[in-house]
């Protein structure tokens, strides 16, 4: 089974914005190899998605439960790349010009038709500065305008300028239905989307329960739900110990986890059903923001030079992982290449102590993110600490990290993964506007060389901008703007199902088996 998934799903935790990549599977998958009907697929989410409106946030739990009950314009395949169809049968990108043909008879949830007005809708609700919406400028480019044509079945984008990954990003973009669309704060706890499966149950810091929907017929590249082995019903249950949900589904109470800590031996050990996806694991923030330490470029780069990256990488993917090269690292990648690698300060402890001595800061890391990335952390910190820093480290949940970057702005140093396929998707998070005034860029980077290097390579065609993209990125790195460290194989682990998880769950291709 190939699948056709979203483009890219911005984590903030473990593998923040983790969203579409090749997956090997492998693995008996704990069940006879046939599958069964009527079945109830669980399968463990490390956070909370807390308010469930699935413009309002990108972190990686709401993006997940999204892929649920919302559909997007059109998908893309995991290992070519290619752009397939989902919600749109057919499209075509002339300059500024994006045009969508909408496959027929889609019906949300609630048995209402989602048209050509309702797609434009969304594209103006996301498109518009004072909704606040974390996609703008990530999956939707700013400036961008629909026109809808609902005999033709036909939605037509304008672009304030050329957009090489649009459509990239478009398959990344969830739609809501009209009803959702009138009453925006009833998103906040229950769904309205076209997609496979519809929300039943919420339980927040529990689980969500979703059912499955009849008739479904316009999924990514054409997928339904009339499928052999879908399970019937879907449960997504809160589970932040990684070990707690290994023992889970080693038990047959869970049918998928994601694991990347040392727990992750005794489920390869059990030689479970197996899906990997590479993703950027290691990627640290500064805040630079007056009022911050870290707002002085002398200080963000000393902490810096304080680290042996190699090792940090090594214990944060528990001896598993690589160093980091790219800053969109999903595949496939839109632009590949090292733009790290001779970019990065490289380990100065000496001339770090120069200049740390007796600064004190503030250190978060995601508490979703495992035990071998909380054993990094504290390694971190030591080697601040031999450096002359004080640095006060704390592992605080999904809901608490965004809070902090997005919102009260108490923080200095931050590990936050945003995992992107395509370079372009990351511009809002590394330059322009912070969340007070509207914008993305949490951390305040303001980067000329990178500024410079975005509006060559978004001059340029798709991939003939890749260059200026890695060398936009290599100037963040030198000024240790951004410090990106670790890249792992992030698995997803089945009993008792078989499914697709490039960077997130396809839920058309869950398959139940017979025990």
């Amino acid at each position: 089974m190939k699948p056709a998934v979203p483009a890219l799903g911005l984590c903030l935790t473990a593998a923040l914005l983790v969203g579409c990549g090749g997956s090997d599977d492998s693995g008996g998958g704990g069940g006879s190899g046939e599958y069964v009907d009527g079945a109830t697929f669980t399968m463990a989410l490390a956070g909370d998605p807390g308010k469930l409106d699935p413009h309002s946030s990108a972190s990686t739990q709401l993006f997940t439960v999204n892929q649920l009950a919302y559909d997007n314009l059109v998908s893309v395949d995991s290992e070519t790349g290619e752009i397939r169809s989902q919600l749109a049968t057919d499209w075509a990108v002339d300059g500024t010009t994006v045009t969508l043909t909408l496959a027929k008879d889609v019906t949300c949830a609630d048995g209402s038709a989602l048209t050509a007005t309702t797609v434009a809708e969304n594209i103006a609700y996301v498109g518009d500065p004072a909704n606040q919406s974390a996609y703008l400028g990530v999956f939707l480019p700013a400036g961008a305008t629909a026109k809808a044509d609902d005999a033709a079945g036909t939605v037509t984008i304008t672009l304030a300028e050329p957009a090489p990954f649009v459509l990239n990003g478009l398959a990344s973009l969830p739609m809501v239905c009209d009803a959702g669309l009138a009453d925006r704060a009833s998103l906040a706890d229950s769904t309205s989307g076209s997609g496979p499966y519809e929300l039943t149950e919420a339980v927040p810091g529990d689980h969500y329960t979703y059912a499955l929907r009849e008739g479904y017929v316009w999924g990514p590249d054409g997928a339904t739900t009339a499928e052999k082995g879908l399970p019937a019903t879907v449960v997504l249950k809160i589970i932040q110990n990684e070990g707690t949900a290994t023992n889970l589904l080693l038990a047959g109470d869970l049918n998928a986890a994601a694991v990347q800590g040392p727990d992750a031996k005794r489920l390869e050990a059990a030689d479970l059903f197996t899906t990997e996806t590479p993703a950027l694991v290691g990627e640290q923030w500064y805040n630079h923001a007056a009022g911050s330490p870290a707002s002085d470029a002398d200080v963000r780069m000393a902490l810096t030079q304080a680290l042996d990256l190699e090792e940090l990488a090594s214990v944060a993917t528990a001896g598993a992982g690589t160093p980091a090269t790219t800053l969109a690292a999903i595949q496939p990648t839109s632009c590949p290449g090292d733009s790290v690698s001779g970019s990065l300060p490289g380990q100065d402890v000496d001339a770090a102590k120069a200049v740390l001595d007796g600064k004190k800061l503030t250190f978060l890391y995601s508490s979703a993110a495992g035990s071998a990335v909380a054993a990094a952390a504290e390694l971190a910190v030591q080697q601040w600490d031999e450096a002359g820093a004080t640095v006060t480290a704390k592992g605080v949940d999904e809901t608490a990290l965004q809070g902090a970057v997005f919102g009260s702005g108490e923080w200095d140093i931050a590990w936050v993964p945003l995992n992107v396929n395509s370079p372009d998707q990351l511009v809002p998070f590394l330059s322009g506007a912070g969340p007070a005034d509207g914008g993305t860029n949490f951390s305040g980077i303001d980067n000329a060389g990178y500024t410079a290097g975005v509006e060559a390579a978004s001059a340029t065609n798709g991939v003939e901008g890749c260059d200026a993209w890695l060398e936009a990125e290599s100037a963040l790195f030198a000024a240790a703007d951004i410090v990106p460290f670790a890249n792992n194989q992030v698995k997803t682990y089945g009993n008792g199902a078989e499914f697709e998880y490039p960077g997130q769950l396809v839920p058309t291709s869950i398959r139940m088996l017979a025990k």
